[in-house]
């Protein structure tokens, strides 16, 4: 009986490690891995990788490839990674790898020729200015993308181009928000002009906006007042001033470079806006990285002084207006608007157009200010409530004033906000059109048909630049961008470099918020590492310096690149509120954004990185400023006093 109950506990304790053999053998299990789509020679590897479900726990798998390798966990099931370490050469490589307790085990990797990666960005740009379509451009852009990642098949590529990024882009939630919220407020700018508020607004206006000078610096200051956010800044701005710098024979491209030159500048400047938090964020997560321990809002606010482009273009955006005088193609823009009457040039097609007899207002109608400022004051008034109501769940009760909504606006759901606001605003539109004897609820809709109708050139026009974004994005173009130019790096031209860099970056993918996103998670660390290296230690007042020259630079950088290229989420909606041609608003936006950015960096980048005080900086670049258009820029009305 005892040999027998014996011969059952072996048998009972032989099964069990029969069992649990799996277990203990699963992490030699096979691991899959592929190449993850299209790879840029000298980017970051990116792996499909493929672990057994196991016990449920990680795995960790070492790769390598030549000289370098690189441990990485794996969650079980399907993982897409990110290697930064290993940044396979052009052509056909090998790549190791073994999992803990496995098999070596490779699998080749294939990098295409570093330059394909900005050829999609840089035909489409190259393209809307010379053809002037930037509807063409961008459509190809995405098409020489979708060619590259997909084989060259042309077939496939179109079907990419539209049921991939195309599609994706319109999916995006962020980007569904700015298109509704683009949508609502195009109709509500059509209500408001068959409702005669347009008027109503323009005949208050223009007994404080008289002439050119106050006309334009009317729109400075409106631009300076919408502080808290760059697209409603935009949004708002543009249709309000467009009738009246209309009637005073503002040229629709100066209209467009008023708004777009100080809605991303201030909106990028001030400590309390939406861009804030994710900046700070971003600066936080670097500072983390390096081992630095800096209140990262408080790094946020000492880089102001050093953001030279974004002052330079406030400071820019008065001069003009003040003196009265451009230069290059703004000149002649203003020239042909005041003496000929076109705000807009022959053949130049409007990115919106309001100018429509469906929106004109009834004749007999009395047209009244009110119905333009009550609809106008609701989405101002909507987005800050909207701003609070979604920000300050979780604050601590214990703030209060600056603090407390530096903090509401950091966590705030912008895009949520703007869309209560601009469907409150097309509300109350809508209701004071309607309930108008003269015009009634059948004309006020469409109005607000015609509105939507407005809207849609500018629509399409920002989902390609979207889906060109995407494209930029899978070939890796800002990573191809940061590996050429990381070689020339030395601490006291970072600043300079960097903020050359960022602007390459934003010109390219036309985005700024996605160039900060890139650049100071790699930035800081490099600027931290060439400090240390050059003697400069952790405490020291140079170090400090270069880390906050680095920080600005990207920042400001960002925002000179979103400027000057075309495919600009905000040089689009720029166009689009102001009516202007959009190839127009570049081409004579962009000779005095490329001027401030050199001169941003020739008295401040590279002087203040070798210890000038920036506040120095700052009052030489705007007496540079005030002083070139004062003697160098020529009236536009030359026979003015």
């Amino acid at each position: 009986m005892r040999k027998t109950l014996l011969t059952l506990i072996v048998l009972v304790a032989a099964l069990s490690l029969v069992g649990s053999a799996p277990a203990l053998g699963r992490a030699s299990a096979p691991i899959d891995v592929t190449q993850d789509g299209v790879q840029i020679a000298k980017t970051p590897l990116k792996l499909r990788v493929v672990a057994p479900d196991g016990d449920g726990s990680t795995t960790s798998i070492v790769f390598t490839l030549g000289a370098k390798s690189q441990t990485v966990s794996i969650e079980p099931g399907e993982n897409s990674i990110r290697l930064e370490v290993l940044r396979p050469a052009r052509g056909t490589s090998t790549l190791s790898y073994q999992a803990e307790g496995g098999v070596p085990s490779q699998v080749q990797v294939t990098a295409l020729p570093g330059w394909l990666s900005i050829v999609p960005p840089l035909l489409a740009i190259g393209l809307a200015l010379l053809f002037k379509d930037v509807l063409v451009s961008l459509v190809l852009g995405v098409f020489s993308g979708a060619l590259i990642l997909f084989h060259w098949n042309p077939f496939t590529a179109f079907g990419r181009t539209t049921d991939y990024f195309v599609r994706n882009a319109i999916a995006d939630g962020d980007h569904a928000s700015i298109l509704v919220f683009t949508l609502f407020l195009g109709g509500m700018v059509g209500v408001i002009t068959k409702s005669g508020g347009t008027l109503g607004i323009v005949a208050r206006m223009t007994q404080f906006a008289t002439n050119l000078r106050r006309g334009q610096l009317a729109t400075w200051a409106m631009g300076l007042v919408v502080f808290f956010d760059d697209y409603a800044n935009t949004l708002i701005v543009g249709p309000t001033m467009r009738p009246i710098t209309d009637k005073l024979r503002i040229s629709r491209e100066k209209l467009a470079y008023l708004v777009d030159s100080t809605a991303a500048p201030v909106a990028s400047l001030v400590p309390i806006s939406t861009w804030v938090g994710y900046e700070v964020g971003l600066i936080g997560a670097a500072l983390v990285g390096i081992g630095v321990e800096l209140n990262p809002y408080l790094v946020f606010v000492e880089t102001i002084p050093y953001r030279f482009y974004p002052i330079f273009a406030l400071v820019m955006t008065f001069a003009v207006g003040f003196f009265g005088r451009d230069l290059g193609p703004m000149l002649k823009a203003e020239r042909r608007a005041l003496h000929d009457g076109a705000v807009l040039a022959e053949g130049d097609v409007p990115l919106s157009d309001f100018s429509n007899p469906v929106l004109d207002p009834p004749s007999g109608l009395i047209p009244k200010a009110r119905n333009a400022v009550l609809p106008i004051a609701t989405v101002l008034g909507i987005t800050l409530l909207g701003l609070y109501l979604s920000g300050s769940g979780g604050i601590d009760p214990g703030l209060e004033g600056f603090a407390r909504w530096r903090e509401i606006l950091s966590g705030a759901d912008s895009y949520s906000a703007l869309i209560w606001a601009s469907g409150a605003g097309l509300l109350v539109a809508s209701v004071l059109c309607a309930s108008q004897s003269e015009i009634g609820l059948k004309p006020t809709m469409e109005a607000l048909v015609e509105g939507f109708k407005s809207m849609l050139l500018a629509l399409t026009v920002l989902v390609l630049a979207w889906s060109l974004g995407s494209v930029t994005a899978e070939l890796h173009t800002a990573d191809y961008i940061v590996n050429v130019t990381s070689s020339v790096l030395s601490p006291f031209l970072v600043p300079m470099i960097v903020f050359v860099l960022g602007a390459a970056i934003a010109f390219a993918t036309g985005t700024s918020w996605a160039t900060m996103a890139i650049l100071i998670p790699l930035v800081v660390p490099v600027v931290h590492r060439l400090a240390l290296e050059a003697g400069h230690g952790i405490g020291s007042a140079t170090h400090h310096t270069l880390l906050l020259g680095a920080i600005s630079s990207v920042l400001a950088g960002s925002v000179w690149g979103d400027h000057c290229s075309p495919i600009s989420d905000t040089t689009i909606l720029s166009s689009l509120a102001t009516g202007c041609d959009h190839i127009a608003h570049v081409r004579t936006q962009m000779p005095y954004a490329l001027g401030l950015g050199f001169l941003g960096m020739l008295v401040g980048d590279v002087p203040t990185a070798y210890g000038l005080s920036p506040w120095i900086s700052l009052l030489i670049g705007t007496a540079v400023i005030l002083l070139g258009v004062r003697w160098l820029g020529q009236r536009v009305d030359p026979g003015a006093a």
